[in-house]
């Protein structure tokens, strides 16, 4: 098939990639000429535009940074929309407010353009991999269609419901992320703060109910301090806006990821929003006074 994809950064440039390697033929479009460069070393051809790349394919997919972007690639002026064709097909994979997927969507299909919306979860090594988990809303008949596409670059592809409905279940996905990967901080400080190893202390529970994908993935990088991004903070912290909009627009509360959402502006505030978001740690170490790492702790 022949796709295009807009958006070639941390998470667009990996995934593209493992289209390439699925034996799909590429048109992409990033304003980083490097990461262009990429692909086209790897067969794919480049577009000036997004209307250019819709005018070329079946399928594009966007990964773009937030709503914003999305709604601008899309309806914008030499967007997706100016490019219309029969049978034009559209999946945004970023991560943005449900209620702009709707609109999108709406406004494409008065040119003809069906559409999903599919966000991931995974991270860049999960990107890497090809390990991603989806999370789609649309047609059911449309993502029959366009699922084994989405399975070269995930392991994971369900539909949840309606357009929208994937950013709700992403929502929810990151509320859970940051609540957990806080509280793997918290304790692990408490751990150590009690003068007790706090490696010891992961390796003795992780294989119990606490366990989790994102303790096996983020406890390490706090025991070894290691903060380069697989998913920044910046990035955690729009989707939290959008988790607090749209839990204010439908009247459901959710006081622990709002408590997450202010230690991440801490650390913004600290300049740490490039960092991964397992420097939550950073938050809970000032807090209790200590320099976290393993073994015994230091003042």
């Amino acid at each position: 098939m022949k796709i295009g994809i807009i958006g070639l950064g941390i998470m667009g440039k990996p995934m593209a990639k493992n289209l390439v390697k699925a034996g799909h033929a590429l048109v992409v479009r990033d304003n980083n000429t490097d990461s262009q460069n990429e692909l086209v070393a790897l067969g794919a051809s480049v577009a000036d535009s997004a209307r250019q790349v819709a005018e070329q394919v079946d399928l594009v997919l966007t990964m773009l940074p937030n709503s914003p972007q999305v709604r601008e690639v899309a309806l914008g002026t030499d967007g997706i929309a100016d490019g219309a064709h029969d049978g034009l097909v559209y999946i945004d994979m970023s991560s943005i407010d449900p209620l702009v997927s709707r609109e999108v969507a709406d406004e494409l299909a008065a040119k003809g353009v069906q559409m999903l919306d599919a966000p991931v979860s995974g991270g860049e090594p999960f990107a890497i991999a090809g390990t991603l988990s989806f999370m789609v809303g649309g047609p059911q008949e449309l993502f029959d269609t366009y699922a084994p596409v989405l399975s070269a670059m995930g392991k994971s592809v369900v539909r949840v419901g309606e357009i929208g409905a994937g950013n709700i279940a992403k929502l929810a996905n990151q509320a859970i992320v940051a609540v957990n990967i806080a509280v793997v901080a918290e304790a692990l400080v408490l751990a150590q703060k009690a003068g007790v190893d706090p490696e010891s202390v992961f390796e003795a529970i992780k294989g119990g109910l606490a366990g989790s994908n994102v303790m096996n993935a983020k406890a390490p990088m706090m025991l070894d301090r290691r903060f380069d991004p697989g998913f920044r903070i910046n990035l955690h912290l729009k989707d939290l806006t959008n988790v607090m909009s749209t839990a204010h627009a439908v009247a459901s509360p959710m006081p622990l990821t709002a408590s997450v959402f202010e230690l991440m502006t801490q650390l913004k505030a600290h300049g740490f929003e490039g960092e991964d978001h397992s420097s939550l740690l950073r938050t809970y170490e000032s807090a209790a006074g200590i320099e976290f790492g393993r073994g015994e702790p230091s003042a």
